[in-house]
């Protein structure tokens, strides 16, 4: 039996909590391999015959995709200034690298917006890695002041999602 969708879960938790870069392990013909210097791809594939190679090259367009998003908010000035003055709110964070989204769907409305208020246990976002969608919860009691990521960007770990004035 190949991995189980719980196992490359918690093997992308922990390679996002560490220090290590990339990570590959191979089971029972099925390949894992997690990058997270620079452009992150991650990726599983089953083992290909030599002749199935040409297939190899599509990661590379995976990794072309998260450069571009991190531009515009490095050189947005007025980001600099608005987490200066919201020092004091609390920040949830992305707890993994993946593609970030407000809705449980395309059609639906979000989740949370501005002037929300939330539990620690209010679910405010999705984050997908690897086709896995996590619900990502507030765990604080609050007022939403500011949401910090567009729909379908890529986000990294760490990264700010949400402002929280906390109550």
């Amino acid at each position: 039996m190949a991995f189980k969708m719980h196992e490359i879960r918690e093997l992308i938790r922990l390679i996002d909590e560490s220090s290590i870069e990339e990570f590959e392990i191979d089971k029972e013909g099925t390949k894992v391999t997690i990058k997270k210097s620079g452009a992150p791809v991650m990726a599983v594939a089953p083992q290909a015959p030599a002749s199935v190679v040409p297939q190899a090259p599509a990661p590379a367009p995976v990794q072309e995709v998260p450069a571009s998003p991190k531009e515009p908010q490095v050189a947005a000035p007025a980001k600099a200034e608005e987490e200066v003055d919201d020092a004091n709110l609390h920040k949830i964070v992305s707890p993994m690298v993946g593609t970030f989204y407000r809705a449980p769907a395309p059609d639906a409305d979000p989740y949370v917006k501005e002037g929300d208020t939330v539990n620690g246990d209010t679910v405010v976002c999705i984050v997908e890695a690897m086709k896995l969608m996590n619900e990502i919860e507030a765990e604080v009691r609050g007022t939403i002041v500011k949401v910090l990521v567009e729909n379908g960007q890529l986000v990294e770990f760490g990264q700010p999602l949400f402002l929280v004035k906390t109550t």
